[in-house]
């Protein structure tokens, strides 16, 4: 079932700003300044050889309108000088997992329903961060039941999301439904120490009911352990591969794994300021 956002009830989700830019999404009016893609051009399949099937090449082939899903991972790639593109594609699928997840609990918790985040109506800036990466031309709310949410995020955003990186970056499956776990999990205990200080008990009842629920999907199913708000994921997103990185909060591992340096490698970055793993999870 879809209800179609009245006017009078909130066009442009308005109650999730209080929550932090992360968990903001741009609904209905005005437009984004310019052209954007949708998601769904930056699910579409793709050839084994990394390229779109239906994405001719062309002078424009780096530019993020042609295939945004890459220049997402060039960018990540560029500003923690990660030393493969596999650990920038990890990365990129985390923190587009997070914001969809936060956007989507944000709704449950406070709307007591969720968006229909049609990935060919949710327009992407893959070049911009929250709250201005994301666009939804049109309000549609549904259920926040845990088997329409599981539609709307894992059937239509993470599982094509997911496909994309694992045969461009040959990224292990299990890894990559990590990181949508371990995503889901950080945005509801953001979302739970939120209600929590503006006593919005039932907001945060209903973030952890959600999530519970959802961490039981067989998608989800035995990639990590829930106590409470903490989690503790059985994979690791290979962020610990950045100079500097270290591991996160939730990783399966509690030091990062010896990995040679090159004598001649370049000292650590500074802070880049994009997200590395779902929120709430900082590193140890």
């Amino acid at each position: 079932m879809i209800l179609l956002l009245s006017v009078d009830l909130d066009p442009g989700l308005a109650a999730l700003r209080p929550l932090g830019g992360f968990f903001v999404l741009r609904a209905s009016q005005p437009p984004p300044p310019r052209p954007l893609p949708t998601l769904a051009h930056a699910y579409r399949e793709h050839a084994k050889d990394g390229r779109a099937t239906d994405l001719p090449h062309s002078p424009a082939a780096d530019g993020p309108a042609h295939d945004p899903l890459a220049f997402r991972v060039r960018k990540v790639a560029a500003a923690l000088r990660a030393p493969e593109a596999r650990v920038a594609a990890s990365v990129t699928h985390q923190g587009l997992a997070a914001r969809l997840w936060s956007v989507t609990l944000g709704c449950a918790a406070l709307y007591g329903r969720v968006p229909d985040l049609d990935p060919g109506l949710l327009h992407w800036d893959p070049d911009a961060s929250a709250p201005d990466d994301l666009w939804l031309a049109e309000a549609r709310l549904r259920p926040a039941d845990p088997a329409t949410v599981a539609e709307v995020m894992l059937d239509t955003h993470l599982t094509p999301l997911t496909a994309a990186l694992h045969t461009r970056h040959r990224l292990a499956a299990g890894l990559l439904w990590g990181n949508a776990a371990s995503a889901l999990a950080g945005a509801s205990r953001e979302l739970d120490r939120w209600a929590r200080r503006h006593a919005r008990t039932d907001a945060a009842a209903r973030a952890r009911s959600l999530t519970a629920g959802l961490l039981g999907h067989p998608l989800l199913a035995g990639t990590g352990t829930l106590t409470g708000t903490a989690f503790r994921r059985r994979s690791c997103c290979l962020y610990y591969r950045v100079p500097g990185g270290g591991v996160c909060g939730d990783c399966c591992f509690h030091e990062p794994p010896r990995t040679p340096r090159p004598p001649d490698s370049p000292p650590p970055p500074r802070s880049s300021g994009l997200p590395r793993s779902s929120p709430g999870a900082p590193s140890e």
